[in-house]
């Protein structure tokens, strides 16, 4: 038997984690699920660790749900072999119980805009691997709602940042350099507008898409900080330090050349073009439909700030 009360969060990472914490303070009773123990959950949540590529291991760990939330990864250099099947078993999980899927995604399937902004009107033209994978993924799910065999909520954001998170633009590289006052990176133009996605904004959204019938069967982009410039992202952080923010662009032509021994950096390559052109991650539909609470991007800097403030120096 369902119970109405049972959100299950595959995946305890930079999201799920936040996700998972979020549901709980609502008073929502929530089931972990992920393929490594995860610690520092809120007090009452039933953690599970499971093989989430195993689609009978996943839907065992999500019986009697009545959401269930699509919070997993794959590693970004294995992304298009290793992310699909996750999201296969997690479906079937969802299938078998029942549930509503809200689904995390990013914004690769749109491809290049020509700095146009992304609203979800906006057609899923990729032009990069990981987009194409993206855009097969979604498709299958849109492809069992159409069936009916499914519901889904397809909630997406744009590059995330915020305590925790160290692998993305605004991650390690720029916080924790900034930090520790030594250069930043960054890749592309700093002086373009490109939309930034906070993580607890993005849990936030999440929680929302799975407690909201007016969610179901569409695809929402996330609310987040206002957008601005890299640059003034950047100013942003030397205030809230006190010392400017020495930044270092790193070429495109270097980035492929490090993704010849290094595969990170060349699945890095084939995204420049969301630093080389405006990316604006329209939120308008969700504000108007569920009410706007992005974070002001100064406070987010703050709380940013603050966490890599408690990590130390950069390795």
């Amino acid at each position: 038997m369902t119970d109405p009360e049972l959100h299950v969060v595959f995946g305890t990472g930079q999201v799920g984690r936040v996700l998972i914490a979020t549901l709980a303070l609502q008073g929502r009773a929530v089931r972990a699920v992920a393929r490594h123990p995860a610690s520092g959950l809120p007090e009452g949540v039933d953690s599970r660790v499971v093989d989430v590529t195993d689609g009978e291991a996943a839907a065992d760990a999500a019986k009697g749900a009545a959401v269930v939330y699509q919070c997993l990864n794959a590693p970004y250099a294995d992304w298009p072999r290793r992310f699909p099947p996750l999201q296969r078993a997690v479906v079937v999980a969802a299938e078998r119980s029942d549930a509503l899927l809200v689904t995390l995604e990013n914004v690769y399937g749109y491809g290049s805009t020509g700095g146009s902004a992304m609203t979800e009107l906006t057609p899923l033209a990729p032009n990069s691997v990981k987009g194409r994978t993206r855009v097969a993924m979604t498709e299958a799910l849109l492809s069992a709602s159409a069936a009916g065999r499914l519901r889904i909520a397809i909630g997406r954001a744009s590059d995330f940042f915020g305590a925790g998170v160290t692998q993305s633009t605004l991650g390690e590289r720029v916080f924790a350099h900034a930090v520790a006052d030594t250069r930043a990176d960054f890749i592309g133009n700093p002086d373009l507008p490109h939309s930034y996605s906070y993580v607890p904004d993005i849990a936030a959204g999440l929680a929302v898409l799975g407690t909201d019938e007016r969610a179901v069967g569409q695809v929402w982009h996330l609310p987040g900080p206002e957008t601005m410039t890299t640059r003034a992202v950047l100013e942003m952080i030397a205030g809230e330090l006190g010392h400017p923010v020495p930044v270092r662009s790193v070429p495109k032509l270097v980035l492929r050349a490090l993704g010849l021994v290094h595969p990170m950096m060349r699945g890095v390559a084939e995204m420049t073009y969301q630093f080389e052109q405006p990316f604006v991650l329209d939120t308008t539909k969700y504000e108007t439909t569920f009410g706007a609470f992005g974070t002001p991007m100064r406070v987010a800097i703050h709380e940013t700030v603050a966490w890599y403030r408690g990590q130390g120096s950069p390795r």
